[in-house]
């Protein structure tokens, strides 16, 4: 089997909703789905869902490669651009190959993806996590509700501006949860944006009330000093990870003990997840996938020993995707479908055009101007609208 080319592909997941966080909130209710499909010459074809803006620049490092030596590829991706540096975008990319390879993988061995990687079980724990910046605290609590509807027990909230508006939110999302739960988990994160001093008032003042799992990017993503100190100053866990590209991003955060769970983003591909699912197994840490649309990487998280819980954003999927799983019992129970279990139904999607898409000024892609620098609550970013996104001219 040899692969022979791609396509690339746009859908949108419509969440019903707007969602955000501490930085921004999106305009609209839905959100831009990048679809790669891998294409063989035996006719079988790998799906990825996720950023791939290089795609053009880094498949050939595997045109014409068997794609069931998907970790040997991996590290040709890698290489191939070393001298010019993997992050960012380019590190998207070698992840978006990556995963539709393993799905390649997985159906030419005829099994779901979880079983090919060695997982005894379908089922991966998981918690909420709605992306509900923007929702009135009604709608926070219709939204936790959907979720206790179907067994979960724990939830994260985003937060950070306003402790006035944080702290009725965290009881909200306690209370409903508490269906499932005398004690439930909950999770706050804020996504960067304090300095080491906000993170150690901000968490002190919320302990007072709720009894925090962790607390999520405290602090901007390279600051393992800064991590580790505020380690000794909360009783939460400290989590972060899921913007690093390579283990060698991982490497400082470990070596200062700057972590209490280790994230690891869903778009970033299967190998790079299990490998630092295995860097952090190696330091006797737990590690946590961030969500992305259809939760690809849940199949490597079932096959990994130290899985803490998987992020589940929504109980729906992206327009035009059939994804083989359900949300029960507080997680996600994967199929028995080939590969990842994404099938593609493309006559509902668009080929990604030349032209490129500018983003929103303003959202949750956006760090603002005045982020960790605020002395007290100003208007928060969801009484400022977004700036819809525009074609580039």
């Amino acid at each position: 089997m040899k692969i022979t080319g791609y396509r690339s592909l746009s859908t949108v997941h419509d969440w019903g909703r707007v969602t955000g966080d501490v930085n921004g909130v999106q305009s609209g209710d839905t959100t831009p789905v990048p679809v790669l499909i891998i294409e063989t010459d035996a006719g079988i074809e790998g799906v990825a869902v996720g950023p791939h803006d290089d795609v053009a620049r880094v498949f050939p490092a595997v045109e014409g490669e068997d794609p069931r030596s998907v970790i040997a590829l991996y590290d040709r991706m890698l290489d191939w651009v070393f001298k010019t540096g993997h992050s960012g975008p380019v590190f998207g990319t070698i992840g978006a190959i990556d995963m539709a390879l393993w799905d390649l993988k997985a159906k030419a061995a005829g099994e779901p993806l979880w079983r090919l990687l060695g997982a005894r079980e379908r089922f991966v724990p998981g918690y909420a996590s709605g992306l509900e910046y923007g929702l009135t605290d009604e709608e926070l609590g219709e939204l936790y509700g959907r979720f206790a509807d179907r067994g979960f027990k724990a939830g994260k909230l985003k937060g950070g501006r306003d402790l006035d508006r944080d702290l009725p939110r965290l009881e909200i999302a306690r209370e409903v949860l508490s269906r499932n739960s005398r004690r439930p988990a909950l999770m706050f994160d804020a996504n960067e944006s304090w300095n080491q001093a906000q993170a150690a008032r901000y968490v002190a003042a919320i302990e007072e009330r709720i009894d925090l799992t962790w607390v999520e990017e405290p602090l901007r993503r390279w600051d393992a000093a800064g991590m580790a100190a505020l380690r000794g100053k909360v009783r939460a866990a400290i989590a972060s990870g899921e913007n690093l590209t390579g283990l060698e991003q991982y490497r400082p955060l470990l070596d200062a003990g700057a972590l209490d769970v280790v994230q690891v983003g869903n778009v970033w591909g299967i190998t790079h997840f299990l490998r630092v699912a295995t860097l952090a197994h190696g330091h006797d840490l737990p590690v946590s996938p961030v969500a992305y649309n259809a939760n690809p990487i849940a199949h490597a998280a079932a096959a990994v020993p130290n899985l803490l819980t998987y992020e589940v954003q929504d109980l729906h999927f992206p327009v035009g995707l059939d994804v083989d799983q359900e949300f029960d019992d507080g997680g996600i129970i994967l199929g028995d479908r080939p590969g990842i279990g994404i099938v593609v139904d493309e006559s509902k999607l668009s080929p990604l055009g030349s032209a490129p898409t500018l983003p929103a000024s303003t959202g949750p892609h956006v760090r603002p101007m005045r982020a960790a620098l605020r002395l007290v609550a100003e208007p928060d970013v969801i009484d400022v609208p977004a700036v819809p996104l525009r074609p580039v001219s």
